[in-house]
């Protein structure tokens, strides 16, 4: 289940965190930084689990 809130959370803030939060990001990098943060968390989520 948080696993599922987790990427719901992502999709959401990826897709609209621009409007809900308000920031500027013409080229690109928030959503680049949101990204990898999500996916290096999932590597490391792997890791410790296995």
């Amino acid at each position: 289940m948080s696993a599922g809130l987790a990427i719901i959370m992502f999709i959401a803030m990826f897709a609209l965190g621009h409007e809900v939060i308000g920031w500027r990001d013409p080229d690109g990098k928030v959503q680049l930084a949101l990204f990898l943060s999500f996916i290096f968390g999932i590597i490391s989520g792997y890791r410790t689990r296995g």
